[in-house]
């Protein structure tokens, strides 16, 4: 695949790889950035990427990118504001809230963490996939997955459990 070929993939799995972005920066501008930069340095090397997987590839290069990022900025505190004991019953916008809440939850992981989430179960990659896309093993992905899981379980109150629009404790 030549030049086309990159533009066909962009427009084809762009928004997925945004997506992507987004749930390891949570910022939308970041995320652009984020993505625009990747496929910057993606494009020089589509002929060869091409040939094999280039959205693992991306992928990969967006996890690796960001973290990089990461490493270099300054960890400043950050505002929070206090998450209630148990959502309302009848919160039009229960939902929104806890998606806001597991999304402010998954940025509170470190980096290798995070990435680990966002692949495995945003992405639904497998064990192996997820390894593949990080350049570890299997048992990493195993044992940084079981720690994000019980640091997020440590984050998200107990009552964000919703089942048929009431709340369960």
């Amino acid at each position: 695949m030549g030049e086309g070929g990159f533009e066909q993939f962009v427009a084809a799995r762009g928004q997925r790889l945004l997506r992507v972005a987004w749930l390891l920066t949570g910022d939308a501008h970041l995320a652009e950035d984020l993505l625009q930069t990747v496929l910057a340095k993606v494009w020089p090397k589509w002929p060869r990427i091409a040939e094999e997987n280039p959205e693992a590839y991306v992928r990969r290069a967006l996890v690796h990118t960001h973290a990089s990022w990461w490493r270099r900025r300054w960890r400043g505190e950050v505002p929070h504001g206090e998450m209630p004991d148990r959502a309302l019953p009848h919160d039009e916008y229960a939902g929104v809230d806890l998606e806001q809440a597991l999304a402010a939850a998954v940025r509170a992981l470190p980096v290798r963490q995070r990435a680990v989430v966002v692949l495995r179960y945003f992405e639904d990659l497998s064990v192996t996939e997820t390894a593949q896309a990080l350049g570890c093993s299997e048992g990493t992905v195993k044992s940084q997955a079981a720690k994000a899981l019980r640091t997020l379980r440590g984050l998200l109150p107990a009552a964000v459990a919703v089942d048929g629009g009431e709340c369960r404790d």
